[in-house]
C-alpha cells in the first residue's frame, strides 16, 4: 500500500481534476501531503474538487484544445514536481457518423494536448519530476464504434515513448485503465451490475478496477525514478481476455 511519503511537500499539477478520476487522484495526493494545482476547462468543477481536499490547492483554467491557453497556463503555474493528465474527450459512435470536429477534440485531449503540455511545461518541471498521461484499454482491445478512442489511446502510448527520450531526464509515462468503476458506468442504470459482473468474470484478475487502483499506478509512476517511456496497464488483464 502506498504510504504517501514520496508526494510530501511536492507540487503536483492535475489536468482534468474536475473528472471523477482526476478528483480521486487529487484527494489522494492532497492527503499524501502534496500541494495541488487543479487544471481543466471548467472552473466550477475544479472548485468542487478543491473543496474536497485536505491540503493547499489552486485552480487554473486550461483548455487542451487551445495552444494559447496551454502557453498561458505555463506562464501562471510556475515550477512544479509532477504533472498528471487524466483528460479525455471521447468521440464514440459508428464510423459513418463521426464528425471531424469531434475527432479533432478527442486528439486534442489525448495526443496534441499532452504533446503541447510537454512543449510548454518541460522547462518548469523538476529534473527529478515526471509527466503521467492516461491512455486506455481500447488501444489494445479495439471494438466497433470505438475507433477514435482506440486510435487516440494508441497514439498516446507512442507519444509517451518519444517524449521520454525528447525531454529526458524528466520522466514520461502513461497509465492505461481497463474497466474501472469510477461512476462513469452509472448511466447503465439497472444493467450496470450485470455489466461489471460480466467484465469481472472475463478478467484474469477476477474483478473490475477501482479508482484506488488507478491512484496506486499513478503514484508508482511518479515515485519510481527508473520508470520512463512506459505504459502501466491497470486493466485486470482485460487486454488479454
Amino acid at each position: 500500500m502506498f504510504d504517501g511519503t514520496p508526494l510530501k511537500e511536492q507540487r503536483l499539477v492535475v489536468v482534468g481534476a474536475g473528472s471523477r478520476t482526476g478528483r480521486a487522484l487529487a484527494r489522494a495526493a492532497s492527503a499524501a501531503g502534496a500541494a495541488l494545482v487543479l487544471a481543466g476547462p471548467d472552473p466550477r468543477r475544479l472548485e468542487w474538487t478543491a473543496g474536497e481536499l485536505s491540503g493547499p490547492s489552486e485552480v487554473l483554467a486550461l483548455d487542451l484544445a487551445d495552444e494559447r491557453s496551454i502557453a498561458g497556463f505555463a506562464g501562471r503555474v510556475g515550477g512544479f514536481d509532477h504533472l498528471v493528465s487524466t483528460a479525455a474527450m471521447p468521440a464514440n459512435g459508428p464510423l459513418k457518423d463521426l464528425e471531424a470536429a469531434d475527432v479533432q477534440r478527442a486528439f486534442s485531449a489525448k495526443v496534441i494536448g499532452p504533446l503541447l503540455l510537454a512543449k510548454h511545461l518541460s522547462g518548469q518541471v523538476a529534473a527529478s519530476g515526471s509527466f503521467t498521461f492516461f491512455s486506455g484499454l481500447a488501444a489494445w482491445r479495439p471494438a466497433p464504434e470505438r475507433t477514435v478512442m482506440a486510435t487516440t489511446n494508441g497514439a498516446l502510448a507512442f507519444l509517451v515513448r518519444a517524449l521520454a527520450v525528447e525531454i529526458a531526464p524528466v520522466r514520461v509515462n502513461a497509465v492505461s485503465p481497463g474497466i474501472v468503476d469510477t461512476g462513469s458506468w452509472d448511466g447503465l442504470g439497472a444493467d450496470k451490475e450485470a455489466f461489471l459482473r460480466g467484465v469481472a468474470e472475463r478478467n484474469p484478475a477476477g474483478r473490475v478496477g477501482s479508482p484506488e487502483d488507478l491512484v496506486k499506478a499513478v503514484f508508482y509512476a511518479i515515485d519510481n525514478p527508473y520508470v520512463t517511456g512506459t505504459v502501466l496497464h491497470v486493466d485486470g488483464g482485460g487486454r488479454l481476455a
